[in-house]
């Protein structure tokens, strides 16, 4: 397998886009689905090399800063896991952490952008705003890798080299619950360490989070599973499935990459080729659907396949659809 990943033939079509009854392109990925004793149930694609997470690393990332004395409330600790949409209440959160570690957003290494979310992008325009750190998605895990680093007496300068000794922490612990040596380490969006698995790793770590029942990692799924509009938004899909879904943890990621896991260890994990994000509610519901999930009790099944529903508009109605193919 070269460096770009898996082959062509390793990636088949798992959505179509359909508009006024003609499919007019397609959606190629992987996905995977761990059973309960964390075996693999059904695949599709190339589910055993590394890809790159992205921001579905983050809660891994944030039970690492939990294991080296990260102390949060609960909300910020969902914060710390987040690509939150920029919101009110998320900036003011990254706040919160700044300042109990007595710094304030001068500390912050996130490129200045925008909130995500487009109401909160256009609340900042219109009060003469600019981009900023704080209002990047990212900047709830950046504000907890500085607490911890002033919690352990590290430096806060050069908290996102790799051979810093917080981001050799974090890759230690992402090797320990993804069960695989990490292969690469990238650069994200944000700037920090980008560490590579397999979508069966991911799931695997996933799993790990969600059965705990003690110590650091039954900290972190708690805090998600009680704050998830602080780990994305007010508005987003994977809130409205965190609500479905009993006891359920995900984390979305750039490219398209999406990984969540329910209390008994059962984990789903997918990544799409053109990394395409409309696409990725629509593979997860369906992916969920496949595994018998929406059949069983306590699931708001119609608030998950709503999640997995994208219209395409003609004229400002609905002409067509995404629909998974798998």
């Amino acid at each position: 397998m070269s460096a770009a990943g898996p082959s062509a033939a390793a990636r088949p079509v798992v959505a179509e886009i359909v508009r006024s009854g003609f499919v007019e392109g397609h959606h190629y990925g992987s996905l995977v689905a761990l059973a309960a004793d964390g075996s693999v149930d059904w695949s599709v694609g190339a589910v055993d090399v590394p890809v790159l997470p992205r921001s579905s690393n983050k809660p891994v990332q944030a039970l690492a800063m939990v294991e080296l004395g990260l102390d949060l409330p609960d909300d910020l600790l969902a914060l710390a896991c987040a690509s939150h949409s920029g919101e009110a209440f998320h900036v003011e959160g990254v706040r919160r952490i700044l300042a109990g570690a007595s710094l304030d957003e001068s500390a912050l290494q996130t490129p200045a952008d925008y909130p995500l979310d487009d109401d909160a992008r256009e609340a900042v325009v219109r009060a003469g705003g600019a981009r900023a750190p704080v209002l990047m998605n990212c900047s709830g895990k950046h504000a907890a890798m500085l607490a911890t680093c002033v919690l352990n007496g590290w430096d806060t300068a050069t908290y996102l080299d790799p051979q810093h000794p917080l981001q050799q922490a974090i890759t230690a612990t992402f090797a320990r619950l993804t069960g695989e040596p990490v292969t690469t380490t990238a650069v994200d969006g944000c700037g920090a360490p980008l560490l590579s698995t397999s979508l069966v790793g991911l799931a695997r770590a996933f799993a790990t989070l969600a059965t705990a029942t003690s110590g650091s990692e039954q900290r972190v799924a708690e805090a998600i599973r009680r704050h998830p509009e602080f780990v994305s938004g007010t508005t987003r899909d994977e809130l409205a499935l965190h609500r479905a879904v009993p006891g359920l943890i995900g984390k979305a990621g750039a490219e398209s990459v999406y990984a969540v896991a329910v209390p008994d260890g059962r984990a789903w994990a997918l990544k799409t080729d053109d990394g395409a994000a409309r696409v990725r509610p629509v593979l997860m519901a369906e992916a969920l659907r496949r595994s018998g999930l929406l059949d069983e009790d306590g699931v708001d099944a119609d608030a998950v396949r709503s999640t997995g529903r994208l219209d395409l508009l003609g004229g400002g109605v609905p002409v067509g659809e995404i629909r998974a193919t798998f």
